[in-house]
C-alpha cells in the first residue's frame, strides 16, 4: 500500500473519533458507557476492515477523546475519580484485544480465501492437463498452462531423460537451466524470495522425474508442492498412455496383418488351385480337344484376373489407410460413373434386371471418376452376389440440398441391425454369407475410404428378408466453381 493511502486511513480514524465526539458531546447527550461501547464498535469495524495497526491507532485516539470529552473533569486530560481510571484502562485494553482478535480472524479469512482460490486454480490446472495425451505436446504446453492458471510471469519445466527446457515464453531466461537441473538431481526445492524465484522438484514418491521453476508470483509452499505433484503425475500418466497406445497400435497391427494374411491366403488358394489344375491338365493330357483346351485356358485367364483383383484390393486398402492415394478430381455427371460401373459389372448382374433412376438435370459433382466408378462396382457386384437370380437391382441418383445421393437397392436376404454397424469394417463379411459367397471383405471398406476422401458419407439401410439399400453421398459442385 502506498504512503498516501496509509495517511488517508489514519486521518479517517481521527475523523471517525471526531464525528462521534461531535455527535455525543454537542448534539446528543448520552452516558459515558454508551460512548465507550460506540467507540469500541468503531475499533472492531476498522480492525476487521483495515487491519490491526489502524485499529490500535484508533483505540489510542478514542481513549484520549473519551478522557478529554466524557470523563470528569471534562476538558482536561486528567481523571478525578479513580474508578474512571479503571474504566479508561479497561476500554483501551478491550479495544486492543478486540482489535487483535478481529485482525487474527481477518487474516485467517484471507488465508482461507487464498487457499480456496489456489485449490480452484489447481483443479482448473489439473483439468487442462487431462486434455493432452502426447508427452512432447504436454511438455510444450505445461509452462503456458502454469502461467495462465496461476497468474505468473514465467514458468519452465525440465523432464528427466530430456535435455530441453520447456518455457512459457522463448524470450525469457529468468529461470536458470542449471538451477532446474540441480533441483531435479537433488530432489529438494530452492526458493529465492528476494528475486521471486521458486524451483521445485517433480517427485513421484521418492523418485525425481524433473523440476519446475516459476517466477512473478507468491504461491504457498503447499500449493507449490501440489503443483509439482500434478505436473509429475500428468507427465507419467501421458507417457503411460502413449506407451499403451503404441502397444495397442502394435497389437491392432498384428491383428490386421493376421486378418489380411488369413483372408488373402484363403481367397488366393481357390484361384491358384483352379489355375494349377487347369495347367496340369493341359500339360499332362495331349488328347484334349480344342474346345477342352480353350475351356481350361479360359479358366486360367479368369482366375488370373481374380488373383490380380485381390492383389489390387489389398494394395488399394493399404494405400487408403496410409492416406497415400491422390484423387484426380474433375467435374462430372454422376451418370458417367454409373454407366461405367454397370458395364464393368455386366457379368455379376447378368441374371438380374437393372433399373436406373437418374434424372437428366442432376448437378455436377467434382470427383475422381475412376474411384467413384469402383465404389459403384463394389456395390453392384455385392447386389448381384448376395441376391437371388432374377431379382431386380435398382440404381438411384437424386439431389438433396448440397449433396447428391447415389443408392443401390437389391432384394437379397438383408442385414440385421448388429451387422449393419460392422459391414464397412475391413475384412468383415456377413456371418451367414462368408462361406457361401467368395470375397475378402475389403470391398466395402475401400468404398467407405474413397467416399470419405471425397467428403461424403456411406451407409446401408436394410431389413432382414426384404433386401438392402447401400447409399453414399457426394458434395454438389458449387455453382461457377470447379476443383481440379
Amino acid at each position: 500500500m502506498t504512503n498516501p493511502a496509509r495517511a488517508f486511513r489514519y486521518l479517517a480514524c481521527v475523523a471517525i473519533v471526531a464525528a462521534f465526539v461531535a455527535t455525543y458531546h454537542y448534539a446528543v447527550s448520552v452516558s459515558p458507557t454508551t460512548v465507550a461501547l460506540t467507540l469500541l464498535l468503531a475499533v472492531l469495524i476498522v480492525s476487521a476492515t483495515w487491519g490491526l495497526r489502524y485499529a490500535i491507532f484508533l483505540s489510542v485516539v478514542a481513549t484520549l477523546a473519551f478522557n478529554y470529552f466524557f470523563l470528569p473533569p471534562i476538558g482536561h486530560f486528567t481523571i478525578a475519580d479513580p474508578q474512571n481510571w479503571v474504566a479508561l484502562i479497561a476500554f483501551l485494553a478491550t479495544a486492543v484485544v478486540a482489535s487483535e482478535l478481529s485482525e487474527r480472524a481477518r487474516r485467517e479469512a484471507l488465508r482461507a480465501t487464498q487457499r480456496r482460490k489456489e485449490i480452484e486454480r489447481l483443479y482448473s490446472f489439473s483439468q487442462r492437463l487431462l486434455t493432452t495425451e502426447n508427452v512432447p505436446q504436454l511438455l510444450n504446453s505445461l509452462p503456458r498452462y502454469v502461467v495462465e492458471s496461476f497468474g505468473l510471469r514465467d514458468a519452465a519445466v525440465l523432464a528427466a531423460g530430456r535435455d530441453d527446457i520447456y518455457r512459457s515464453s522463448p524470450s525469457t531466461r529468468e529461470l536458470d537451466a542449471e538451477e532446474l537441473r540441480s533441483v531435479a538431481a537433488r530432489g529438494e526445492p530452492h526458493i529465492d524470495a528476494q528475486r521471486g524465484l521458486f524451483f521445485v522438484p517433480l517427485r513421484l514418491g521418492v523418485r525425481s522425474v524433473g523440476a519446475i521453476g516459476i517466477s512473478g508470483g507468491t504461491l504457498s509452499r503447499e500449493t507449490l508442492e501440489a503443483l509439482a505433484s500434478l505436473v509429475a503425475i500428468s507427465i507419467e500418466r501421458t507417457a503411460a498412455m502413449e506407451n499403451l497406445s503404441k502397444a495397442e497400435a502394435s497389437r491392432e497391427g498384428e491383428k490386421l496383418r493376421s486378418a489380411l494374411l488369413d483372408s488373402v491366403t484363403h481367397e488366393f488358394r481357390t484361384p491358384l488351385t483352379a489355375i494349377k489344375a487347369s495347367a496340369t491338365s493341359l500339360l499332362s493330357d495331349a488328347n484334349l480337344t480344342s474346345a477342352q483346351q480353350h475351356e481350361l485356358v479360359t479358366v486360367i485367364n479368369e482366375e488370373t484376373d481374380r488373383l490380380n483383383r485381390l492383389v489390387g484390393e489389398a494394395a488399394e486398402m493399404a494405400q487408403l489407410d496410409a492416406n497415400q492415394v491422390e484423387l484426380h478430381r474433375e467435374s462430372h455427371q454422376v451418370r458417367e460413373a454409373i454407366d461405367r460401373a454397370l458395364e464393368q459389372s455386366k457379368q455379376s448382374l447378368s441374371d438380374h434386371p437393372v433399373e436406373i433412376v437418374a434424372p437428366a438435370g442432376l448437378p455436377q459433382v467434382t470427383i475422381d471418376l475412376e474411384r467413384i466408378k469402383d465404389v459403384l462396382v463394389h456395390l453392384l457386384e455385392n447386389a448381384g452376389k448376395y441376391s437371388s437370380a432374377e431379382s431386380p437391382v435398382r440404381v438411384t441418383a437424386e439431389a438433396k440440398g448440397q449433396t447428391l445421393t447415389i443408392s443401390v437397392a437389391d432384394r437379397g436376404p438383408g442385414i440385421d441391425d448388429f451387422e449393419q454397424t460392422l459391414i464397412f469394417d475391413k475384412f468383415y463379411r456377413g456371418k451367414n454369407e462368408r462361406y457361401r459367397v467368395q470375397g475378402t471383405g475389403m470391398g466395402l471398406a475401400i468404398a467407405k475410404a474413397v467416399v470419405e476422401a471425397h467428403g461424403g458419407t456411406i451407409g446401408v439401410t436394410s431389413q432382414v428378408g426384404h433386401g438392402s439399400v447401400f447409399w453414399f453421398t457426394l458434395p454438389v459442385e458449387s455453382q461457377g466453381v470447379r476443383v481440379r
